[in-house]
């Protein structure tokens, strides 16, 4: 966010923003839902071959073949206990639709503008340059996810700098 995009987000006349929460190792993250497609239980995937690590697969949605991004491995966290299947957040983004795979599903939550603040120094390594920012609720902090920045495929480590 640059700063004029930070001062209109604390103005406090600016509407609310829907999101849509999900759950990582028990952290909570949001994308705006303007940019959410669907969210769909675990979908078989197929395995592409030297892909690179954040890259799960692809799954068939109705026709259309769309990448799996483990948000997991993107994030820098340790894998899912075995037997936990991921569930996806189809995210539209500049380069095409793409799933995210996440651990469980919240809600639709409607945020002010004046909860939000830039991404607190405490968040480190490749989470640090995958969010946008925090709102503050009552009883946690909502990570807003960068889905654009999450959805890169290219190999490189989002947290080493390379892009």
């Amino acid at each position: 966010m640059t700063p004029s995009d930070f001062a209109h987000a604390t103005d406090p006349r600016t509407p609310p923003r829907q999101v849509a929460t999900f759950v990582l190792d028990q952290l909570y993250f949001g994308v705006e839902v303007l940019k959410v497609q669907e969210v769909i239980r675990y979908q078989e995937l197929t395995r592409i071959p030297l892909a690179p690590p954040v890259v799960e697969g692809l799954i068939n949605l109705r026709g259309q073949i769309v990448t799996a991004i483990d948000l997991r491995r993107r994030l820098g966290l340790g894998d899912r206990v075995d037997g936990e299947l991921p569930m996806n957040v189809v995210v539209r983004t500049a380069d095409g639709v793409v799933s995210l795979l996440v651990d469980e599903i919240g809600d639709v939550v409607e945020v002010a503008e004046a909860q939000f603040e830039l991404a607190p120094d405490t968040l480190a390594g490749p989470t640090r340059d995958l969010v946008r920012g925090v709102y503050k609720l009552k009883d946690r902090l909502l990570l807003l996810l960068d889905e654009e920045r999450a959805a890169i495929v290219d190999g490189s480590d989002v947290g080493d700098g390379a892009h």
